[in-house]
Protein backbone atom coordinates (compact mmCIF):
# COMPACT_ATOMS: atom_id res chain seq x y z
CA UNK A 1 0.00 0.00 0.00
CA UNK A 2 1.19 3.55 -0.90
CA UNK A 3 0.46 6.65 1.20
CA UNK A 4 0.44 10.32 0.46
CA UNK A 5 0.97 11.99 3.18
CA UNK A 6 -2.32 15.00 3.70
CA UNK A 7 -1.19 16.29 7.06
CA UNK A 8 -1.54 16.39 10.86
CA UNK A 9 -2.13 18.35 13.65
CA UNK A 10 1.19 18.15 15.31
CA UNK A 11 2.32 19.27 18.44
CA UNK A 12 4.90 17.78 20.96
CA UNK A 13 3.38 14.76 22.04
CA UNK A 14 0.21 14.89 19.67
CA UNK A 15 0.38 13.74 15.91
CA UNK A 16 -2.81 12.72 14.62
CA UNK A 17 -2.10 11.97 11.10
CA UNK A 18 -4.18 12.01 7.70
CA UNK A 19 -3.14 9.82 4.65
CA UNK A 20 -4.33 9.08 1.05
CA UNK A 21 -4.03 5.80 -0.41
CA UNK A 22 -3.27 3.94 -3.60
CA UNK A 23 -6.56 1.66 -2.59
CA UNK A 24 -8.70 4.44 -2.87
CA UNK A 25 -9.35 5.01 0.78
CA UNK A 26 -8.05 7.42 3.77
CA UNK A 27 -5.57 5.94 6.79
CA UNK A 28 -6.60 7.91 9.82
CA UNK A 29 -3.83 8.37 12.70
CA UNK A 30 -5.44 8.89 15.99
CA UNK A 31 -5.40 7.93 19.68
CA UNK A 32 -6.65 4.22 20.95
CA UNK A 33 -9.64 4.89 22.41
CA UNK A 34 -9.84 2.87 26.23
CA UNK A 35 -13.34 4.48 27.85
CA UNK A 36 -15.42 1.96 28.17
CA UNK A 37 -18.36 4.63 28.05
CA UNK A 38 -17.70 5.47 24.38
CA UNK A 39 -16.20 1.90 23.04
CA UNK A 40 -19.97 1.06 24.44
CA UNK A 41 -21.70 3.52 21.52
CA UNK A 42 -19.34 1.79 18.34
CA UNK A 43 -20.38 -1.15 17.19
CA UNK A 44 -16.95 -2.39 15.71
CA UNK A 45 -16.43 -5.55 13.53
CA UNK A 46 -14.06 -8.38 12.92
CA UNK A 47 -11.06 -6.41 12.54
CA UNK A 48 -12.12 -2.92 13.61
CA UNK A 49 -10.94 -0.42 16.14
CA UNK A 50 -11.71 3.32 16.47
CA UNK A 51 -9.22 6.03 16.57
CA UNK A 52 -9.85 9.63 18.44
CA UNK A 53 -8.67 12.83 16.73
CA UNK A 54 -8.98 16.49 16.05
CA UNK A 55 -11.80 17.47 14.08
CA UNK A 56 -9.29 19.53 12.32
CA UNK A 57 -7.39 16.88 11.14
CA UNK A 58 -9.92 16.67 8.51
CA UNK A 59 -9.24 19.81 7.37
CA UNK A 60 -6.21 18.28 5.22
CA UNK A 61 -8.59 16.85 2.63
CA UNK A 62 -8.61 20.00 0.83
CA UNK A 63 -5.34 18.70 -0.11
CA UNK A 64 -6.92 15.43 -1.60
CA UNK A 65 -8.99 17.85 -3.74
CA UNK A 66 -12.07 18.98 -1.46
CA UNK A 67 -13.56 22.40 -1.12
CA UNK A 68 -13.38 22.14 2.51
CA UNK A 69 -12.75 19.04 5.10
CA UNK A 70 -16.03 20.61 7.07
CA UNK A 71 -18.39 17.39 7.85
CA UNK A 72 -21.77 17.77 7.08
CA UNK A 73 -23.43 14.44 8.62
CA UNK A 74 -22.35 11.98 11.46
CA UNK A 75 -22.57 8.42 10.11
CA UNK A 76 -20.38 5.53 9.56
CA UNK A 77 -17.38 5.79 9.66
CA UNK A 78 -17.07 8.86 11.63
CA UNK A 79 -19.01 7.57 14.73
CA UNK A 80 -19.10 10.36 16.67
CA UNK A 81 -18.35 14.04 17.95
CA UNK A 82 -17.04 14.04 21.46
CA UNK A 83 -18.19 16.60 24.14
CA UNK A 84 -13.78 17.82 23.93
CA UNK A 85 -14.27 18.38 20.02
CA UNK A 86 -13.08 15.45 18.72
CA UNK A 87 -14.05 12.60 16.36
CA UNK A 88 -13.92 9.38 17.07
CA UNK A 89 -13.11 7.59 13.61
CA UNK A 90 -13.74 3.76 13.30
CA UNK A 91 -12.52 1.43 10.01
CA UNK A 92 -10.20 -1.77 9.51
CA UNK A 93 -7.30 -1.42 11.89
CA UNK A 94 -4.49 -1.12 9.63
CA UNK A 95 -1.63 -4.46 9.73
CA UNK A 96 -0.13 -3.97 6.51
CA UNK A 97 3.78 -3.52 7.04
CA UNK A 98 4.62 -1.70 4.07
CA UNK A 99 2.10 1.03 5.51
CA UNK A 100 3.08 0.71 8.91
CA UNK A 101 6.60 1.40 7.77
CA UNK A 102 5.77 4.37 6.48
CA UNK A 103 4.48 6.03 9.35
CA UNK A 104 5.73 7.01 13.08
CA UNK A 105 3.38 5.71 15.05
CA UNK A 106 3.63 5.95 19.03
CA UNK A 107 2.20 3.50 21.42
CA UNK A 108 -0.76 5.55 22.75
CA UNK A 109 -2.18 6.03 18.96
CA UNK A 110 -3.23 2.88 15.91
CA UNK A 111 -4.36 3.80 12.65
CA UNK A 112 -7.78 3.04 10.80
CA UNK A 113 -8.05 2.64 7.20
CA UNK A 114 -11.75 4.47 5.43
CA UNK A 115 -13.14 4.34 2.02
CA UNK A 116 -12.71 7.24 0.44
CA UNK A 117 -16.31 7.64 -0.66
CA UNK A 118 -17.61 6.95 2.95
CA UNK A 119 -15.40 10.52 3.95
CA UNK A 120 -16.67 12.45 0.67
CA UNK A 121 -20.15 11.68 1.48
CA UNK A 122 -19.60 13.33 4.94
CA UNK A 123 -18.95 16.72 3.17
CA UNK A 124 -22.35 16.87 1.59
CA UNK A 125 -25.05 18.58 2.90
CA UNK A 126 -27.08 17.02 5.55
CA UNK A 127 -30.48 15.02 4.59
CA UNK A 128 -31.98 15.17 8.45
CA UNK A 129 -30.88 15.59 11.75
CA UNK A 130 -27.54 13.80 11.27
CA UNK A 131 -25.57 16.03 13.83
CA UNK A 132 -27.52 14.87 16.55
CA UNK A 133 -25.45 11.53 17.21
CA UNK A 134 -23.31 12.70 20.11
CA UNK A 135 -21.30 12.02 23.03
CA UNK A 136 -22.53 11.85 26.19
CA UNK A 137 -20.28 13.24 28.32
CA UNK A 138 -19.12 10.57 31.45
CA UNK A 139 -20.06 11.57 34.94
Amino acid sequence: MQLRFLGNNSKVGDCPTLYATDRDTYLVQGWKIFANDLLAQLDLGEGETAVEVPTELFEHLEKDGHLSGEFRRLEDPLMVLTPGGTYVVQGREVADPEALSQMSIPDYETVVEVSKAAITALLEEPRGADLQHRAQPAH
